[in-house]
């Protein structure tokens, strides 16, 4: 029995990610509001649309949207000029074109990393390379039916895909004749957990201009604890000394580094700076979700941690930003991109559209993360796609078929949700995504006024 003095209570959210769990609540599906240094906004939920609005027409609003008067706020925004025909509708996507693979060519892996959605690189199954005959055929799929002017993407992954760099190369060989001949913009990236690359390597990638992202959990001990060889060494020195000579020679290439945060890496703040000095072109950070043994999964209280984090390092980017400087915090310089375009879309990525995960053996996936699971399959590269399996699957994960989405302020920027984190383990993340935008609009509305010429504004008058 614990003494009285062991008997704690549960720590309170930061306070920041509590402000932003509070103001970011899903009060009503069609408008969200925020206030900031600047004034008082209005995000119109259809399209993404954001306006400026004085302070009676605020008060209203949110009167009308603390209520749940969904009847009140349509007729307000009619009055306000901004209503109009839904910009997405019921309608599932139709047999859409593959304009992007992954190609796991390689499904073995060096490292034991707890978390691996691909069970430690072997998707489950025994370890194997892809053959080059399948990666070739891959390949012909991909560019097979493309129209001249198109850009296609074709993707090495794992495992770790440079156990099998012939691989790499030939693909990359005929990839890269094929969208020559037919006129088509080719990019090309590779996701490496770095123990495998060497100078050979990064004259290739240099060479071929890839976008190459580099798995890195932290720093060196935080790093080693996370992602170590199989027979438990620490893998980062060995991965900063085979980085070296990628991070010197891009200049068509670049070199990124991911971050999976789990509870036992949430100094994302320090992480940032440090592998943004050493020379990465970008540095983002991903939560983990879900993983296939529950181990180093993220919880509302770790999420709260990393949210607070989070905003740490997006209020370094405004600052740095205000300064002229660059500071390459992928997940804010996608999050000001997307803000600004009004991104507005009822999947959260082309998972299953135009986008899929190809096997070893040459099974078509819904994406990298489904494959080898039958809850993704989606034909083969020697017959293509599977309409039927593409046509359920892209009906049932429809954005407007998910809850608790459907009555989101977020839904058309969140989409939904990765479709592997969702469909195995649901929606823990929802106030963390939800407070993370909201924080994210707060600053895209700052930033557009002291940096507009980072937006392509014109800067207001006086």
């Amino acid at each position: 029995m614990r003494a009285p003095s062991e008997v704690l209570a549960a720590p309170l959210a930061p306070p920041e990610a509590r402000r932003l769990f509070s103001l970011s609540a899903p009060h009503a599906p069609s408008v969200h509001l925020f206030q900031t240094e600047q004034g008082r906004h209005l995000l119109v939920v259809n399209g993404s649309r954001l306006f400026d609005v004085d302070a009676e027409v605020f008060e209203s609003l949110d009167r009308a949207r603390l209520a749940r008067d969904e009847a009140s706020l349509r007729r307000q925004l009619e009055e306000l000029g901004v209503s109009e025909a839904p910009f997405i509708d019921d309608q599932p996507v139709e047999s859409p074109p593959v304009r992007a693979l992954s190609l796991a060519v390689a499904q073995k892996c060096n490292l034991g990393c707890t978390y691996c959605y691909a069970q430690q690189g072997d998707f489950g199954g025994p370890a194997r390379n892809m053959p080059l005959r399948t990666a070739l055929e891959a390949v012909d799929l991909l560019l097979r039916d493309v129209g001249q002017g198109e850009r296609v993407n074709l993707s090495f992954l794992g495992g770790e895909p440079l156990f099998n760099r012939s691989v790499i190369r030939a693909a990359t060989q005929r990839a890269q004749e094929l969208a020559r001949a037919r006129g088509v913009s080719l990019t090309l990236s590779l996701t490496t957990n770095g123990t495998l690359l060497n100078a050979e390597d990064a004259d290739f990638l240099e060479e071929q201009g890839f976008a190459v992202t580099v798995s890195l959990d932290g720093l060196q001990e935080t790093h080693d604890r996370l992602r170590a060889f199989k027979g438990g060494q620490g893998s980062f020195a060995r991965v900063m000394e085979n980085v070296a000579p990628l991070l010197s020679r891009q200049r068509r290439m670049q070199v990124s580094a991911r971050v999976t945060v789990t509870p036992r890496n949430l100094a994302l703040r320090e992480t940032l700076d440090a592998f943004v000095d050493m020379g990465f072109h970008s540095v983002g950070f991903s939560p983990m979700l879900s993983s296939p043994t529950g181990r180093d999964e993220m919880g509302h209280a770790e999420l709260e941690l990393m949210l607070e984090q989070m905003v740490a390092c997006g209020r370094e980017f405004e600052r740095r930003l205000i300064a002229g400087q660059r500071y390459p915090f992928s997940n804010m310089v996608n999050a000001m991109r997307e803000i600004h375009k009004g991104t507005h879309r009822p999947y959260p990525c082309g998972a299953g559209a135009g986008y899929f995960g190809v096997s070893a053996s040459g099974e078509l996936a819904a994406c990298h993360r489904f494959v080898g699971d039958e809850e993704g399959a989606m034909g083969d590269v020697a017959t293509g796609v599977d309409r039927t399996r593409q046509a359920r699957w892209l009906t049932d994960r429809h954005v407007h078929r998910q809850e608790p989405c459907r009555s989101c302020w977020a839904r058309y920027m969140c989409s939904g949700g990765c479709h592997h984190e969702v469909i195995q383990r649901g929606r823990p993340a929802c106030d963390y995504i939800r407070g993370w935008l909201h924080y994210c609009l707060e600053a895209y509305s700052r930033l557009s006024q002291a940096r507009p010429d980072y937006f392509g504004l014109t800067p207001a008058a006086g």
